[in-house]
């Protein structure tokens, strides 16, 4: 099969064109034949040699999120057959033409998406759920605000936590961006680099705040995140753009009684994963499926075109996700 390698530590250009024999499934796998994959930020981190794969995953084939079609399964295999279209979250080895995944971190392609639109679901639908939801306590009627509302993981922020009920706020850099999230859905999008959000947060709800932070930015956010929040409010980090130390008020921790967490799921047992599936085709999919939620692809890169789609990334220049093509 045809896979995306990376050849040594580096920018870009490190990523060729190889061959490698298919990968063989174990008992309760899963082999697809990818018909496209998501770039997510993580790619790039691997790539640069800065987050090496879970045991299991390939070293050298990145890729979180692919679609396709169930070519083979494994002996313990029940909820597929080969044939069914599937998109899934994996450990790595997405970029290439086939790759294996767990049963259960499959998910039915909903009927009105294309391979291309259901391969940017899994890492920020996952993601999302398990931060936002999960760990963070999202509830109908509380508010959220998001760092980096244009990104993949914000897009799908906002159109899930308004699917849900809840009032929605982002940041973004740009006038551009910022009108790009309020037609998504967020009910106000602050533009960083001319507004401070924390003052704008303040505005927007009174003095009292928002009662969850998803923050992919870390370092200098750090205070006003903590002076963003309400009384009982959650801050939940997945990423540490600007640093991972930061300077933090613990009385003011203290006086709201917050909560301060955070979490990878890249390293997170199968089970695990399995359950957000589940949530999610039960919560989730039938809102993809009414049109409710949507995928918001950028651009479209053939695979052996994958330098580009990185540079693309890097540049955060994009708004929505970026895909590979390995349809032919």
């Amino acid at each position: 099969m045809k896979v995306i390698v990376i050849t040594q530590p580096g920018g870009p250009e490190v990523l060729q064109l190889a061959d490698r024999p298919k990968p063989a499934i174990g008992p309760d796998e899963v082999l697809i034949k990818v018909m496209a994959a998501g770039i997510n930020r993580p790619d790039v981190f691997q790539r640069k040699g800065n987050y090496p794969p879970p045991a299991g995953a390939p070293p050298d084939i990145p890729g979180l999120e692919i679609a396709g079609v169930v070519a083979e399964v494994g002996a313990a295999v029940t909820h597929w057959k080969t044939g069914d279209k599937v998109c899934a979250l994996v450990a790595g080895g997405g970029y290439a033409e086939y790759c294996k995944a767990p049963e259960g971190q499959c998910l039915p392609i909903p009927s009105n998406l294309s391979y291309l639109e259901a391969a940017s679901l899994p890492e920020t639908f996952f993601t999302v759920w398990s931060n936002v939801f999960d760990r963070g306590g999202l509830q109908p009627g509380e508010s959220l605000l998001v760092h980096g509302g244009s990104s993949g993981i914000g897009v799908t922020a906002i159109q899930m936590a308004k699917a849900l009920g809840s009032a929605v706020y982002v940041t973004a850099g740009s006038d551009d961006k910022c009108s790009f999230c309020e037609q998504l859905g967020a009910d106000k999008a602050i533009n960083y680099k001319t507004a401070d959000f924390k003052q704008e947060i303040k505005a927007l709800t009174n003095g009292k705040g928002v009662n969850v932070i998803l923050d992919m930015i870390g370092g200098d956010y750090m205070p006003g995140n903590i002076d963003s929040l309400a009384v009982e409010g959650r801050l939940i980090f997945i990423n540490a753009m600007n640093g991972r130390e930061v300077q933090l008020d613990l009385s003011k921790v203290m006086a709201k009684r917050l909560i301060i967490t955070g979490s990878m799921l890249r390293s997170r047992e199968v089970a695990f994963k399995a359950a957000i599936a589940k949530n999610l085709e039960q919560t989730i999919w039938p809102l993809i499926e009414s049109g409710a939620i949507k995928p918001v692809l950028y651009k479209i890169f053939n695979a052996d075109d994958a330098a580009a789609a990185h540079r693309l990334m890097e540049s955060s220049t994009h708004t929505g996700k970026i895909v590979l093509s390995f349809e032919h």
